[in-house]
């Protein structure tokens, strides 16, 4: 796979080109001489400079609203791309050449970082891309505008119109199908108590049970208090999840009518172009992938069917490291396309069964693409461990790529899951224990303020020096701890210098958007179903507020120095052009001084006698993990098959 840095906006060639006609242009305007204006106005004295300033104008102003949509798109591209630059330290693509370059793709991605995702993938990807986006965020200040300038589609969600039903309702459990084969074509009854079914339900609403994000499709009503659901994928799973036959609350999902969407989208893709979507349905902060919607399939088979056209699906991971986080990491990765079976197209126009079956066995190859681009787990525990244990059993100063990491980490979690199923989900003492001194060491790194790659340079450390044990004299301890000392001195003096021009112009803004997309992210968690602890909206908050307050900040200072010092207006427009720059620098000179803040504690710690004894300890704790961790992997690799031996893995082919 072919790994690149921040995504390009255009290529080499084209950038070399823009940079010619830039300073071509330059030199025009500076040269009187060469100016071609002043020349043709020199030539032909009918013709005065606005003549041809006024023809330049309504030629811009004609080219702008011919190709309006596009060159909004990519200064929107810009934009964001500026956005993801400033509050990521590091974005790395991995397989963009799998994506095809001409002809209609439907891009299906997880959905960690709510509106954050688009962006990431607008900026990393060649191709323009219209996506799908949920009605409620379409209507809300800000983000509707700058999906309209991303080209998306609005689309309303029975979920952002879910109502509390009256009364309670429960299911009779022997009514509940034992047979999963046979379930598809069942029905199951509901009784209610205090409910008015005939006045809040039509056929084809759903039900949703508290406490679960999928809702049941509603088959017939038979009265106030009685009705009958249609048992479709995953609703057993649903039931068996209940207190039945308790009597539970209930929410009303009504039905929405996708018709106008499905033609809009099916247009798009005919005419060669792009669609994004997010098939889980929403944003959220799990560690896996939520159940898919059947929503891309059905786009699939439509244009099969409408167009003759078999649309590739490529499949878009996201994979965030601190993603809540300002200056954090993201690695997005584009998996090899899926393709639905030309084949099952009879099936799909029958309908019925016939349909769901081959909409549903595109919906799990789908889903199988998807796996084959993240790192999932089962919750974030397991994901920390997998992690901690990728970092030890890789080589000592290996400079891996982020496709190699993707890789590993990918071998370690579907190799957990294949371990645990081997015995069946009650693993040997020795994993336990093992497990248990991965993650504790993980926390004994966390507070010690170091990295793992940090621990394997500690033993050629004079860590103890001053003990008894070491033998070192009271002088080179004393001349030991002036120098820690001076070490944290100077870095301090390096995070004042650092931390001093964001004082005035992100400081405020910073702790602004920290309070608000906190707030935000409580609001979001009280409302979702799904969400962990609502971290996938707390950055795309952030993002939303510094729009709106940076600028604003600007232009205090702007009215501060117009009212306040005597400067002229020349002066005043070179310091407010400048803020954006002075900006950007500051934050660069923040994150070297908040790395800096990193250094210290390691420092600090050697100071604590207990602390140093604890860091002394590290080297060897960490030898006899990664020995351990080896030797389970040497003995237990070999029943893993193709994970273990395998060197070039198909990820969507062992996801299935």
């Amino acid at each position: 796979m072919g790994v690149e840095k921040k995504g390009t906006m255009m290529s080499e060639l084209d950038y070399t080109k823009a940079q010619l006609a830039f300073f071509y242009i330059i030199v025009l305007l500076s040269l009187d001489v060469l100016n071609p204006v002043k020349i043709f106005v020199h030539v032909f004295p009918a013709f005065a400079p606005w003549h041809v300033a006024s023809i330049a104008i309504g030629c811009l102003v004609y080219t702008f609203i011919v190709n309006m949509r596009p060159l909004v798109y990519f200064a929107s591209k810009v934009f964001f791309h500026s956005i993801t630059s400033i509050f990521f330290n590091d974005v790395q693509v991995i397989g963009r050449e799998h994506i095809p370059k001409y002809g209609p793709v439907i891009f299906t991605s997880n959905h960690a970082n709510q509106f954050m995702d688009g962006l990431m993938i607008m900026c990393t990807c060649q191709r323009t891309i219209s996506y799908l986006v949920a009605e409620k965020s379409w209507k809300r200040p800000i983000i509707g505008h700058l999906a309209w300038c991303m080209g998306g589609v609005p689309v309303k969600r029975a979920q952002d119109s879910a109502i509390r039903g009256s009364g309670s309702v429960t299911i009779d459990t022997k009514e509940i199908p034992t047979d999963t084969e046979g379930a598809s074509s069942a029905e199951i009854k509901v009784v209610g108590k205090g409910t008015t079914f005939t006045s809040e339900f039509k056929i084809g609403d759903k039900i949703r049970f508290l406490k679960t994000a999928q809702g049941i499709k509603v088959a017939s009503i038979n009265g106030d208090e009685s009705m009958t659901l249609k048992v479709e994928d995953g609703v057993l799973d649903i039931l068996s999840s209940q207190p039945f036959p308790e009597y539970v609350a209930f929410d009303i999902l009504p039905h929405i009518d996708q018709k106008d969407v499905y033609q809009n989208v099916l247009e798009n893709l005919a005419s060669g172009g792009t669609i994004g979507i997010f098939p889980e349905g929403g944003s959220h902060d799990r560690t896996d992938l939520l159940p898919l919607k059947v929503g891309v399939a059905l786009i699939a088979f439509s244009e099969l069917e409408k167009d003759g056209i078999n649309v590739p699906i490529v499949p878009v991971g996201l994979n965030y490291f601190r993603a809540h986080r300002f200056r954090g990491k993201a690695t997005v990765e584009f998996g090899r396309p899926t393709y639905l079976d030309p084949a099952t197209l009879p099936d799909f126009k029958r309908g019925g069964a016939d349909k769901r079956r081959v909409c549903n066995e595109l919906l799990g190859r789908i889903e199988d693409s998807m796996r084959s681009v993240i790192v999932s787990c089962n919750d974030y525990e397991e994901l920390q461990m997998i992690h901690a244990a990728r970092r030890l059993y890789r080589e000592d100063a290996a400079n891996e790529t982020a496709s190699q990491r993707q890789d590993m980490g990918r071998r370690f979690a579907e190799g957990y899951k294949r371990m645990l199923l081997q015995v069946k989900g009650d693993p040997p003492k020795e994993w336990i224990s093992l497990q248990k001194r991965i993650l504790a060491y993980q926390k004994e790194l966390n507070a010690l303020g170091i990295k793992d790659y940090q621990a394997t340079g500690l033993d050629h450390e004079e860590v103890e020096i001053g003990s008894e044990t070491q033998g070192h004299g009271k002088g080179e301890t004393v001349l030991h701890r002036m120098n820690i000392v001076g070490h944290i001195i100077h870095l301090l003096f390096i995070i004042v210098c650092a931390a001093l021009p964001s004082l005035l112009l992100n400081l405020p803004v910073g702790l602004a958007s920290r309070i608000y997309s906190n707030r935000r992210r409580k609001v979001a968690l009280a409302a979702s179903k799904v969400k962990v602890k609502g971290y996938d909206v707390m950055l795309s908050e952030r993002v939303l507020c510094c729009i709106v307050l940076v600028p604003s900040l600007w232009m205090v200072y702007g009215l501060a120095l117009y009212f306040l010092t005597s400067l002229d207006g020349p002066s005043l427009a070179v310091c407010f052009t400048c803020f954006p720059l002075f900006s950007y620098w500051s934050i660069m000179a923040t994150e070297s001084g908040m790395v800096d803040v990193k250094d210290i504690r390691p420092y600090v710690m050697r100071m604590i006698p207990s602390a140093r004894r604890r860091l002394a300890a590290l080297p060897a704790t960490r030898k006899a993990l990664r020995a351990d961790l080896r030797a389970m992997i040497r003995h237990i690799g070999p029943s893993l098959g193709d994970i273990y031996y395998g060197k070039d893995l198909n990820w969507q082919k062992n996801h299935h």
